[in-house]
């Protein structure tokens, strides 16, 4: 079954932040990881959303998402990525 990976990003340092952008989405690729929404404008429908950037990833399963961001790769890149923004990650299971 599907599994998505949604990111919620507002960047506090934007030099900083693509270095790992560069880096995160080819590994995300060899996990299986394919983006469904990367960022673009958004329209809140209720509530308010203070993430300037959502990102939503496919990968195969919920295991295939998890090997990517414990990988050594991924977990390479997030050390660039500290710092350089306020950043929430969750894993949800597809219907």
């Amino acid at each position: 079954m599907a599994a998505y990976v949604v990111t919620l990003v507002n960047v506090t340092d934007p030099e900083k932040f693509q270095e790992y952008g560069k880096l995160a989405g080819p590994i995300s690729a060899r996990y299986g990881g394919r983006f469904i929404v990367r960022g673009g404008p958004k329209t809140n429908l209720e509530g308010d959303i203070p993430y300037a950037r959502v990102v939503v990833t496919e990968f195969p399963d919920v295991e295939a998402a998890k090997r990517f961001y414990y990988s050594a790769e991924y977990q390479e890149a997030k050390e660039k990525r500290l710092g350089a923004a306020d950043f929430n990650m969750v894993i949800l299971e597809g219907a």
